[in-house]
């Protein structure tokens, strides 16, 4: 998948609002048709991951809790829809936009919250999941599904509500293994979209999300960028993934693999 970006959905008023407060929101912005494929193989994942779950006698992996909250990652190796999806052009153009003309994929998962089950997820930067300083990378957070209060949407903490614009180290929650950065009493702003929306953030803009409290499915797909590949310098390696996606502002993503 080769060529240059021609459409922009990024604006320079998204830019500042990045820049100023960690993030911002592009509404419907993912065609109708290539949202219910993600959400057609998002449903698949889930069920296989239930069925990893059964094999093993388990209830939990991780930060996955079966029946109530999933994180499944590295889609696109497993995926033709989810590859093209996360080498995009819309993503193509959020990373140009914030990142610059080089980026590489630092993580794709989905999130999903069961309906009348899902766990909230508490307060942290996704930076405060790194044991390690490193720059900052871009989250992009793809609602699959209307997103509202009741349904355990993200809330963001603005950089100007908190004062923080660097990672903070972070403590293991024992019950839900969520790392916890954030202990006051702010509430974050809402994120209310409708599905095929995007809220864009940094890595190190703190945000949670509540308990899912309808009767369907909260789905989210994940997507994270960085300008270089992230490497642990303590176990002096690359940490998580380090896929090339953008070369002079052109996407130089591999083809998907079976």
């Amino acid at each position: 998948m080769r060529g240059t970006i021609q459409e922009s959905f990024v604006t320079h008023e998204h830019i500042k609002q990045f820049h100023e407060e960690g993030y911002f929101i592009l509404e419907k912005v993912i065609a109708d048709e290539v949202l219910e494929a993600v959400q057609k193989e998002c449903s698949r994942f889930v069920a296989e991951k239930d069925r990893e779950m059964d094999e093993k006698g388990v209830e939990k992996l991780g930060i996955t809790h079966k029946g109530k909250r999933y994180f499944i990652a590295y889609t696109r190796r497993q995926s033709q829809i989810m590859h093209d999806f996360i080498f995009g052009p819309i993503y193509a153009d959020i990373c140009r936009s914030l990142i610059g003309p080089e980026a590489t994929l630092f993580l794709d998962q989905f999130v999903v919250k069961a309906g009348e089950k899902g766990l909230p997820f508490s307060w942290h930067q996704d930076s405060g999941y790194l044991p390690f300083d490193h720059d900052p990378y871009v989250t992009c957070w793809a609602a699959l599904d209307d997103v509202t209060e009741e349904n355990g949407t993200v809330y963001l903490l603005p950089y100007s509500r908190l004062g923080i614009k660097t990672r903070v180290t972070h403590i293991k929650d024992p019950e839900l293994n969520d790392m916890v950065g954030y202990f006051g009493n702010d509430p974050g702003i809402p994120v209310i979209v409708p599905a095929g929306s995007i809220a864009v953030f940094s890595s190190v803009c703190f945000h949670r999300s509540g308990a899912n409290l309808t009767n369907r499915m909260r789905r989210v797909m994940l997507s994270q960028y960085a300008a270089a590949p992230i490497m642990d310098p303590i176990k002096n390696k690359l940490f998580l993934d380090g896929v090339p996606f953008l070369k002079d502002g052109e996407v130089i993503a591999e083809p998907f693999k079976a």
